[in-house]
């Protein structure tokens, strides 16, 4: 379960994020991850990497390792636009910034 209470550092959204200058009650809380999210947006971000390599990499058949799934239903990963490559979203390059993990 997702912990609701954590705001963004600082009070405020990074540069950039369409969320940039709310004030910290307006923000929304950010996901606790698991460490195995948080390597796995790292590796996301570190270079460009298509749903079959996601797939290649990350596909695991046992239902507690599930970081592309909830990754993906945390809004921390989606689809780029008109391709088929896997990125951040704002709210995963945050948690990636800022280390948030459970």
């Amino acid at each position: 379960m997702r912990d609701e209470t954590a705001i963004r550092p600082h009070g405020v959204a990074p540069e950039g994020d369409h969320l940039a200058g709310l004030p910290a009650e307006n923000l929304p809380a950010l996901p606790s991850v698991s460490l195995l999210a948080l390597q796995f947006l790292g590796w996301v971000a570190a270079a460009p990497r298509t749903h079959a390599d996601v797939m290649d990499a990350w596909r695991s058949t046992c239902p507690r390792q599930s970081v592309w799934e909830d990754t993906l239903i945390d809004g921390l990963v989606e689809f780029e636009a008109g391709t088929r490559n896997v990125v951040l979203t704002a709210l995963g390059r945050t948690v990636l910034e800022t280390g948030h993990h459970s």
